[in-house]
């Protein structure tokens, strides 16, 4: 327990780090958003509509730095996080509410596929080495993990969307269709075929190496020698202690990997239109929209603390070493 409130107290300070870097790296760029609205509209603002502006983004505050800081804490603490300014007058709180469940939903579920699917694959290949199929597997893995995947996502549009209309060239759903109905369902699916299968494809053959790499380390422990040496069998050997230690090394990049998935694949959803936060972070940083993007951010951050966490929590579940503070 004391190692888990440890790690909780360091989560709240970092937050409250994130949050703060948030507050003052936006006001460290030239210009405000205020600025980036009169630029957007060319000019075309009266004085009345510029004050309406000011009021709606908080920069009617002429208070001191301490005064900003307490009232952005207070504005956040309500889940006021401004207006969108590429979206106007939609409140920023509005577009993530509408993004994130189609990138949780999309991204999330790849990531835990392709860990699953690589560490499933790298085990195999460790474990069977020497076989044909085992020994074929690491160079593909290598190919696939450094291919880059938004140039894979536009080869699969190219054939199967472009060339052979098999699925969709883009969004997530068709239109004019009833929300949770079975067609609702079958267009959601079809439509999230191609950026899953970017995803999986690209990001298992790391997952693959890496779980490959920790197998092998392990096998090569003496603690493996000594349980042959008892005359284990094969599967006990494998489940009880090869499998148990090599995924530890994994989980942390795989907390870490779970955290991003708020910020969303930002060029796979770019390339096939899908309205998730990797688009909107996309739209925002090209749009100039500091509201957006400073809340976007802030998520990405809360989420990796929060996966960082349960690693950790996990961790103490699957080594004694760390529960008895010897492995801390």
């Amino acid at each position: 327990m004391p190692y888990l409130l440890r790690k909780f107290f360091l989560l709240l300070f970092t937050l409250w780090v994130a949050v703060t870097l948030n507050f003052i790296l936006p006001r460290l760029v030239p210009g405000d958003p205020i600025g980036a609205m009169i630029a957007k509209y060319q000019g075309r603002l009266d004085p009345t509509a510029v004050d309406a502006l000011k009021l709606a983004y908080g920069l009617n505050d002429q208070g001191g730095p301490l005064t900003q800081y307490v009232s952005y804490l207070g504005r956040l603490l309500h889940g006021d996080f401004g207006r969108s300014i590429a979206q106007f007058p939609t409140p920023v709180s509005d577009v993530i509410r509408q993004a994130a469940p189609w990138t949780i939903g999309l991204v999330g579920v790849c990531t835990i596929l392709a860990f699953l699917i690589g560490s499933a694959l790298g085990l195999y290949s460790a474990w069977r080495r020497g076989r044909p199929l085992a020994d074929a597997l690491p160079p593909v893995a290598l190919f696939l993990n450094s291919m880059p995947y938004f140039w894979f996502a536009l080869l699969l549009l190219y054939v199967l969307a472009f060339k052979n209309n098999v699925f969709p060239l883009g969004g997530n759903l068709d239109p004019f269709v009833k929300t949770f109905t079975p067609e609702w369902w079958s267009s959601m699916l079809r439509h999230a075929v191609l950026p899953a299968l970017t995803i999986v494809v690209t990001a298992a053959g790391g997952w693959l190496i890496t779980m490959r790499n920790n197998v092998m380390s392990v096998m090569g422990e003496d603690y493996i020698a000594f349980a042959r040496a008892k005359g284990l069998t094969e599967r006990h050997l494998l489940n009880r202690y090869v499998l148990r230690n090599a995924l530890l090394p994994s989980f942390t990049a795989f907390g870490m990997a779970l955290g991003f998935v708020v910020g969303g694949s930002i060029l796979t959803e770019t390339v096939f239109s899908y309205p998730g936060l990797g688009l909107q972070l996309y739209t925002a940083v090209t749009g100039l929209d500091y509201p957006l993007m400073q809340a976007i951010f802030l998520f990405i951050a809360l989420a990796v603390l929060i996966a960082n966490f349960l690693v950790d929590a996990l961790y103490a579940v699957l080594d004694p070493r760390v529960r008895d503070g010897s492995g801390a």
